[in-house]
């Protein structure tokens, strides 16, 4: 790809703390097998980078063209997707979400009983669209109450396509009353499945034709085809000795075949470049090169805390909760952490980016003030293993040279 550091308004020696930081904190000690940095900025792309190796195993590098999993990083897409419906007239955030999903009128709520133990009760209101995009709805990340791990928990996935995962959604009970908490939750695939049903087509065929042809995103998708799996990285975990460890093989891995559950909360893969295209039309305003995509209005509706009151995740999530981004200083928008500002977040930054990671360690953020759009690709499971946010954040700001 084509850098000019100059034109994005940023310093290239600065960057180059980049490369020099990801060397020696992680890829010479051996705690990431590779990964790849790009910096986008007054719609020029100032800085792309690729280190270490995409395959350790089979000892290939990570080049531009590397497929990675984008896991959670999958939902800002999904959003934008729905969104483009409400652009049509098709829904308001306030809507139930039975109005589409039959099963979901009248749930209830597993709520504390004064005894230490729990009692079933009924919704005071109706989870809504707007509930489900901000993961306030009460449904949380698995069956009867029982959080689900997305990466391991395949057997659970695979039972499921969309339509039959928000129909069972339906018959769980609620961790607590719509919009009161804020729980990590099946939510995207909620409102997956609510773009199939407005639209009338599959959410994958969607994506296609809204969003993927028109930002030329030419390489995401649900699974890998065969003729570029020597493109796909490997992913890893670590050991009890912090060593890292195999976890998804690329030549037999699960994205090798086409999923039953187009995951509209963690089921994307693609490359760094697709998704830096998907980011920059953010930082646009909904438009790039000439094709828009969703309007500047409702981006800024997406990019608004959403909590109530104005809230932040800190103090709104349930103990022990998770966040791709962590909580201090945040609220949340439709599908994305929305940041309340440096002083609130300890990072640098600006008031009002819009940011979210993925299982696999990979990040992104994009500040609409600064015109500036981050993406960060890896493969290394749990994200939060590291900050790499806020590492790279410090690194990028330190380099703007207007």
């Amino acid at each position: 790809m084509k850098v000019d550091a100059d034109a994005a308004g940023l310093d290239a020696t600065r960057l180059g703390r980049i490369a020099e930081h990801l060397e020696q904190r992680y890829l010479g000690p051996g705690k990431i097998a590779g990964a790849q940095v790009a910096v986008l900025r007054h719609g020029e792309l100032g800085y792309f980078e690729s280190f270490g190796q995409r395959d350790r195993e089979r000892d290939q590098p990570v080049t531009e063209d590397t497929i990675w999993r984008w896991y959670s990083m999958t939902k800002p897409i999904t959003g934008v997707a729905l969104m483009t419906l409400y652009e049509r007239g098709m829904f308001q955030l306030d809507d139930p979400v039975h109005r589409w999903i039959p099963e979901w009128r009248d749930m209830q709520v597993r709520e504390p009983d004064p005894d230490g133990g729990s009692r079933i009760v009924p919704a005071h209101r109706p989870p809504t669209v707007r509930d489900v995009l901000t993961h306030t709805s009460g449904i949380g990340y698995g069956p009867e109450n029982r959080d689900l791990d997305l990466v391991t928990d395949r057997g659970f996935l695979g039972e499921h396509d969309l339509e039959s995962l928000g129909a069972a959604i339906g018959g769980w009970p609620l961790r607590f009353q719509p919009g009161t908490k804020w729980l990590y939750s099946f939510g995207m695939d909620v409102a997956a499945r609510l773009v199939e049903v407005m639209s009338g087509m599959r959410f994958d065929e969607y994506l296609r034709t809204e969003l993927f042809e028109p930002l030329g995103m030419a390489d995401t998708g649900f699974f890998v085809p065969e003729d570029d799996l020597g493109r796909f990285a490997a992913c890893y975990g670590r050991n009890s000795r912090k060593e890292l460890v195999l976890v998804d093989d690329p030549e037999r891995s699960s994205y090798r075949r086409e999923p039953k559950l187009l995951n509209g909360g963690g089921g994307l893969v693609g490359t760094t470049g697709d998704y830096l295209r998907f980011v920059a039309m953010l930082a646009n305003g909904g438009e790039l090169d000439g094709r828009r995509v969703i309007s500047r209005k409702t981006l800024e509706l997406m990019g608004s805390n959403h909590l109530p009151g104005d809230g932040d995740m800190a103090d709104l999530a349930l103990p022990m909760g998770y966040g791709e981004v962590g909580f201090s200083g945040a609220g949340f928008g439709l599908t994305m952490a929305v940041s309340k500002g440096p002083a609130a977040t300890g990072v640098v930054g600006s008031a009002g980016e819009m940011m979210w990671g993925g299982a696999a360690s990979t990040t992104f953020w994009v500040d609409r003030a600064e015109e500036l759009a981050v993406v960060f690709m890896t493969q290394l499971l749990p994200s939060g293993t590291f900050d790499f946010r806020g590492q790279l954040k410090a690194l990028v700001y330190g380099a703007l040279a207007d």
